[in-house]
């Protein structure tokens, strides 16, 4: 491993390590963390009234994402800074840094769509109460950030590193967050471990099946209740990373994206996203960038030269 991936993961490591204590303290005083009371079925700061319907359609108009948007997001937690850009300052401010960046992916052809990625199933180098190695944003948490993603006509894609938990699982517990018809989800394979192993000191994965499991529960919810689609993505930086990765199946009302995790220089990320978007079994297409790990940030001009260009871009 190198020494830049060696201080990345050492640095997660010492964010997450530190975490627990803030989410116990979280739900302990929810207000003295920023949350705000949630009404079951009603995001803060809405009332019955103008809480979206089962016929409403995705921020930005319609009810298709791709080809329809280009999505551009900030990932991360408002626990530590080190857990990605979304995390750094109030969700308003990170929402007006999110534009800045969504400009120069704007073309008249393809309209941005952005979108907050916020951890909500959070790994942890701990096993907590029940031994599982991860912890929970509260719903005050996720439905502040759901209120700003409103404001700034953004989806909320919750992220799940589930440690040593099941991602079906993690996906079923929020469940109330599925009902909302900008709300998407993430699987983040490098954060989940086998039995006996710890996340950070390991790279974990997901199956196939996994993914299935995932997506049909998620499809199945999309039908049932007549939602847009919905954002799907799955995280990847190595080839082993998502095992019989061509018996994943398309999902009827998901975007299905596969997001080309992994930071480097520039030749490294590119050849990583030719090797990925090459493959036989093909999906939406997504580009992870890294303000303090990549070499020589790329451009959203140089991030649109890539070929196929990136469906979704999300920045840590």
């Amino acid at each position: 491993m190198s020494e830049t991936v060696e201080t990345y993961r050492r640095r997660r490591l010492a964010a997450i390590g530190v975490l627990a204590c803030i989410v116990v303290a979280c739900v302990v005083g929810v207000r003295a963390c920023g949350g705000e009371n949630i009404i079951p079925g009603v995001v803060a700061g809405e009332d019955a009234e103008s809480a979206p319907t089962r016929e409403a359609a995705l921020p930005g108009g319609g009810r298709r994402i791709f080809p329809d948007y280009r999505v551009v997001g900030f990932y991360g937690a408002p626990q530590d800074e080190q857990l990605g850009a979304l995390g750094i300052g109030t969700p308003d401010e990170a929402a007006a840094r999110l534009r800045k960046v969504a400009r120069g992916y704007e073309r008249r052809t393809r309209p941005v769509l952005p979108a907050f990625e916020l951890i909500a199933t959070i790994a942890a180098d701990a096993p907590g109460d029940d031994g599982m190695y991860r912890m929970h944003q509260s719903d005050e948490v996720i439905g502040r950030y759901l209120s700003a993603a409103r404001r700034a006509k953004a989806l909320l894609l919750l992220d799940i590193q589930p440690g040593r938990a099941d991602f079906l699982g993690e996906a079923r517990r929020l469940e109330r967050w599925l009902r909302e018809p900008d709300v998407g989800r993430a699987l983040d394979p490098e954060w989940h471990v086998g039995p006996g192993e710890v996340p950070g000191k390991v790279i974990g994965s997901v199956t196939a099946d996994e993914v299935n499991e995932v997506s049909a529960y998620l499809s199945a919810f999309v039908t049932d209740h007549d939602l847009p689609d919905k954002l799907f993505v799955v995280h990847q930086f190595t080839s082993s990373m998502i095992e019989n990765k061509d018996e994943v199946q398309q999902r009827l009302g998901l975007a299905i994206t596969m997001n080309v995790d992994g930071f480097g220089d520039r030749s490294n990320k590119v050849s990583k996203y030719d090797l990925f978007t090459s493959e036989a079994t093909r999906f939406h297409n997504g580009f992870k960038l890294f303000y303090e790990e990549d070499t020589n940030l790329m451009s959203p001009r140089q991030v649109l030269a890539l070929r196929p260009p990136p469906d979704l871009v999300v920045y840590e």
